[in-house]
């Protein structure tokens, strides 16, 4: 910019002004105000750093007025510069009109710019200009995010692509790029507008080809459905330029929501695949029902049950023997993709597995059965068989439900029934005696839901007094996932082997602290503590061809 000195032509000033602003993209005025912080710099330079100066220059005409000012200040008040201010007495002896606030200006001669009071002009219009550039670029891409944006390749370091936007500069690090995917210097890019960040060294566009949304807006570039909002995209798993899961549902029950996005022959999915270097997509059909919507995100394998724990989001997924790889998929890639784009931790087995599984239980409830009721073999399994899970079923049911197995009578009930309460006394008897060597103390035991082997647990996981369980988290209790290397790993809580839900866990340590008078106990009846809650657990048995999905791209 040629700031030679004030003197210079009045029209070359605004065209100037009007120069930079076209080629930076912002606001004529904004570039003006930077000349004229700059001929104020420059002019407190020439006149005096003390001095109050001001530059005004006419936006319509170029013309540049400097001008010194004087500020009436009160009587009492401190005044550090006496080229600035002027106390309200002093100024009334030159003008009886004279007023606190009232200022008084000069104007200064115009004048030629040395060397360097021409280097700081232009280091300030530069300074400004690239900061009214920065917040412009804010401005114009923070409404953008979610947009797809083309581009063109600038530089690529480490990895690392620095896109030009014409308008800005984005930048797609490597973990948001496709593997393998190689881009060179002036290169066209897609990418997606995933963040953008206000930062001291201007705004950072963060750039992805591997988002999720990615995917979802070059669907509904290719499918008119997904765009007009007749079909919803409603989540999507990658595993960027390898394989993607997406889920789908159409508000239009005469629309086929997978087939709309697959189109005539796979010509609307071929295109995105083509965008994202053959990645194999799995279009599936999106359900509200969670089981069956697990169901339908492990396509392509078969499903014959599922096993939900809702309280640890868990579920358990069997499958045909001979479709345990299909569901596992390629370094567990199906199962992954599958979790992530329900939000479900997956546990998959086999149906021989499962039937092992249940025979172990089998056998294990029955020689509990055996051992503790001393009876034999046959009479176990009966009462396993009836659904009997557990002593405490036996001993604390109606006589009755146990009367009523074929084979058994009121007299063999009762005896059952009184051998399963001898084994509970003296089980009782062993775990208090285990309790007493841990030093769990006997306040503990007067906590409402703090059973003799819940007592025991706890001193085994050093907790051994009231004000010890106070302070303790659910989590402590219940144990608690962490992710370790990409990976969820299970950490045991104290109580872990007594299935205690959240509720029951957070009751347990309030009532606690209530007895410690930490709080104050809560007015409403609170929700009892069983001795073995178990979690909440359901069965679901897919039917019909409900889990089909679309899979297109290239074979895995």
């Amino acid at each position: 910019m040629a700031l030679t000195g004030i003197s210079a032509n009045r029209l070359e000033l605004l065209q100037i002004a009007d120069a930079v602003a076209r080629e930076k993209s912002i606001e004529k005025e904004i570039v003006i105000e930077a000349i004229e912080e700059a001929v104020q710099k420059a002019a407190r330079s020439r006149y005096g750093a003390e001095h109050d100066i001001r530059v005004h220059i006419d936006p319509k005409t170029g013309e540049t007025t400097i001008k010194r000012v004087v500020t009436v200040v009160d009587d009492e008040e401190p005044i550090e510069n006496e080229y600035a201010y002027q106390r309200l007495s002093d100024a009334k002896r030159d003008d009886k009109d004279a007023f606190v606030g009232k200022t008084y200006e000069e104007i200064l001669p115009p004048f030629e710019f040395g060397r360097v009071q021409t280097q700081m002009a232009r280091q300030v219009v530069t300074g400004k200009v690239r900061e009214a550039e920065r917040e412009r670029q804010y401005e114009e891409f923070k409404d953008r995010v979610g947009e797809i944006v083309n581009g063109v390749v600038k530089r690529v370091e480490y990895g690392n692509i620095v896109v030009d936007l014409g308008r800005g500069e984005g930048i797609v690090r490597r973990d948001q790029a496709i593997p393998r995917e190689n881009f060179q210097v002036g290169d066209r890019i897609r990418s997606y507008i995933y963040e953008v960040r206000r930062e001291a060294k201007g705004p950072q566009i963060m750039l992805s080809r591997a988002h999720g949304g990615f995917m979802a807006k070059l669907f509904a570039q290719e499918v008119p459905e997904v765009y007009d909002g007749v079909i919803e995209i409603r989540a999507i798993a990658r595993d960027p330029g390898s394989r993607a899961k997406m889920a789908v549902v159409s508000n239009d029950s005469s629309i086929d929501p997978v087939g709309a996005c697959v189109g005539m022959r796979g010509s609307r999915v071929q295109a995105v695949v083509a965008e994202l270097q053959g990645e194999k997509i799995d279009i599936i059909q999106w359900s509200p029902d969670e089981a069956t919507f697990l169901v339908n995100a492990l396509a392509p394998a078969e499903v014959t049950k599922v096993v939900m724990d809702e309280e640890d989001e868990r579920v358990e997924v069997v499958v045909p023997d001979e479709q345990l790889s299909l569901a596992i998929g390629r370094r567990g890639q199906n199962v992954r993709l599958a979790s992530q784009l329900t939000g479900w931790q997956i546990d998959i087995m086999t149906e021989s597995q499962e039937s092992e599984r249940r025979q172990r239980e089998f056998s294990e409830r029955t020689a509990l059965f055996q051992e503790a009721l001393d009876v034999d073999e046959v009479i176990a399994q009966l009462l396993v068989t009836e659904g009997f899970a557990s002593v405490e079923d036996i001993a604390y049911v109606e006589a009755d439900e146990i009367a009523a197995i074929e084979g058994f009578g009121e007299e063999t009930a009762e005896e059952l029934q009184a051998r399963a309460r001898e084994f509970l006394d003296k089980e009782a008897a062993e775990y208090d005696e285990k309790r007493r060597a841990l030093d769990v103390e006997d306040e503990l035991l007067e906590v409402e839901g703090v059973t003799l082997p819940i007592a025991v647990a706890l001193g085994q996981g050093e907790v051994k007094t009231v004000e010890d369980l106070a302070g303790l988290v659910p989590d402590d209790l219940r144990g608690w996932f962490e992710t370790k290397d990409g990976e969820r790993v299970r950490q045991s809580g104290i109580l872990e082997s007594f299935n205690l839900s959240a509720d029951a866990a957070e009751a347990l340590i309030m009532r606690a602290r209530v007895a410690m008078g930490w709080v104050e106990p809560e007015p409403e009846p609170e929700p009892e503590v069983e001795e073995e809650a178990e979690a909440a657990e359901g069965e679901f048995t897919p039917d019909g061809e409900d889990g089909a999905a679309e899979t297109v791209g290239e074979e895995g």
